[in-house]
């Protein structure tokens, strides 16, 4: 029996086609091969259109079809991860009436800031366990306020993943997971949230119908079916957003167990088991998948927009064509603290854990009889680290103090840099395993579907393929001081 899942990124869709029985990928497919563009019409804005990403989803799909490694027919159930937080607003004929503000867009900072005035600091962090910020909730006010005609429209309002499924069904589901990442969830009373519809005049029938995680969110419509090369009315059994389902990939589902991505954005992603916050918002808490009225998992959030993006700016600008790995291979070369050339990742929207400022991308110290390109290669990987740091520090304020962090072996973690100055300033070790995010998806879908007995059958056959552990020295943290330093002043703390 195979599995399909669907990863919606900010770069590419990605797709894998996941044999039930091995748990393991029979062929992935991605689409486009370069980094799919991000609209950004104003300074702090960033877009994308929903219809790219469902031709992005077929191109990628028809790939593995045609792959000749399976049976489209198979495929008994899909599974759907997706980038957080964005706005897809559709009309009654299910068409998109706008492009979607992703999850990096910074326009609604100010309306999620006076939401939190408004609403009230501590109601909103012991019922919402976050500030509105600059979340969906704080996006669709912008949406109400700068173009009322495109709100009168509105039929539904849905995230990316949600987009995907009713492409692919017809039928538009949300999740307590969803709405809590949009700042829509009531904890507290276990219910869309009367405080935040009514600060923004918002009505509740545009949210869609709430389903559990792991349940049917439709069923493939024949037409669509029959385009794609599957099978007529197979459900869509499984969303979740990309951290969330990042973490199911890697079997974090229960109280201390912690995930980190480092693709276009860095995540540190723990579960609790009560209902966390932080006061200042700069780590964010959502519904985790297993979340229910009885079992509190609550996903605490340390997000770092610039991670990838860095590196991929990087590449494009200095790298002269080079691949990632010839990057890598080149950093490698350079001592360790990158000879005093330090680099900040903060250039791709509004920083939560720097309470949603905008500081922006630098490179300081530059030596120019000393550095070369291959510094700035090294200073930027080690700068990533550095946020991590930053932002793991702001998690243990709030007693969240992991003992092992899992990771795909993916993105920047292929980089033995990175890795290495991860875990020596983190100094916390690192599991990596094979697992991505759209076999995630498709595991997803096979326990949604009930193809799996529980979620643990998932993930019977996972296994570890590298353990790094921080090696005792502080060669880093001469380093770090004198970044963060540089941070704090540049932040005018």
């Amino acid at each position: 029996m195979l599995l399909l899942g669907i990863d919606i990124g900010t770069s590419s869709v990605k797709i894998s086609i996941v044999d039930a029985a091995t748990q393991q990928a029979i062929v992935s497919a991605q689409y486009p091969e370069t980094e799919a563009p991000i609209i950004s019409l104003q300074n702090g804005w960033a877009e994308q259109n929903p219809d790219s990403w469902w031709a992005y989803f077929q191109q990628a799909l028809m790939q593995a079809n045609v792959s000749g490694k399976y049976d489209p027919k198979d495929i008994a159930a899909i599974g759907i991860g997706y980038q957080m937080h964005g706005l897809v607003a559709v009309n009654e004929a299910q068409l998109p009436l706008r492009n979607s503000i992703i999850w990096c867009d910074s326009r609604a900072v100010p309306y999620g800031e006076k939401a939190f005035e408004s609403i009230g600091e501590e109601k909103c962090l012991s019922c919402l366990l976050n500030s509105p910020g600059n979340f969906t909730a704080a996006k669709l006010a912008w949406l109400k306020e700068n173009e009322p005609e495109i709100f009168k429209q509105v039929f539904k309002i849905m995230l990316p993943g949600d987009f995907i499924a009713m492409r692919l069904t017809g039928d538009i589901t949300t999740t307590p997971s969803a709405l809590s990442e949009g700042i829509f969830w009531d904890f507290k009373h276990e219910e869309i949230s009367k405080d935040v519809m009514q600060f923004f005049g918002f009505k509740n029938d545009i949210i869609p119908d709430c389903k559990a995680v792991f349940s049917t969110h439709g069923f493939l419509k024949e037409d669509v079916a029959g385009k794609l090369g599957l099978k007529h009315g197979i459900p869509v059994s499984y969303k979740a957003g990309d951290q969330l389902n990042n973490a199911l990939s890697l079997n974090v589902m229960e109280p201390g167990e912690v995930a980190a991505t480092a693709g276009t954005s860095g995540v540190i992603y723990t579960v609790a088991d009560d209902l966390v916050y932080d006061k200042q918002s700069r780590v964010n808490s959502f519904a985790h998948l297993n979340y229910t009225k009885d079992n509190k998992r609550i996903g605490v959030l340390l997000c770092i927009n610039g991670t990838g993006i860095m590196n991929s700016w990087i590449r494009k600008c200095m790298g002269s064509n080079k691949t990632y790995s010839q990057l890598n291979e080149e950093a490698a070369a350079i001592p360790q603290g990158s000879e005093g050339l330090l680099v900040f990742p903060f250039g791709n929207g509004a920083e939560r854990m720097l309470n949603n400022k905008l500081p922006g991308s630098s490179i300081i110290n530059i030596d120019l009889n000393k550095h070369t390109p291959a510094h700035v290669y090294r200073a930027a990987q080690e700068g990533i680290a550095y946020a991590f740091r930053y932002g793991l520090d702001i998690m243990r304020e709030n007693n969240i103090e992991p003992k092992v962090i899992r990771a795909g072996k993916a993105n920047m973690f292929l980089s033995d840099v990175f890795v290495d100055a991860f875990v020596n300033i983190t100094n916390v070790p690192v599991e990596l395993y094979n697992n991505d995010g759209s076999v995630g998806a498709a595991l997803g879908a096979g326990i949604g579907a009930k193809i799996f007995e529980s979620p643990k059958d998932a993930f019977t056959n996972m296994k570890c393929v590298k353990l790094v552990e921080p090696n005792g020295k502080k060669l880093y943290e001469k380093s770090y001081e004198k970044w963060k330093a540089e941070l704090v002043k540049n932040l005018g703390e």
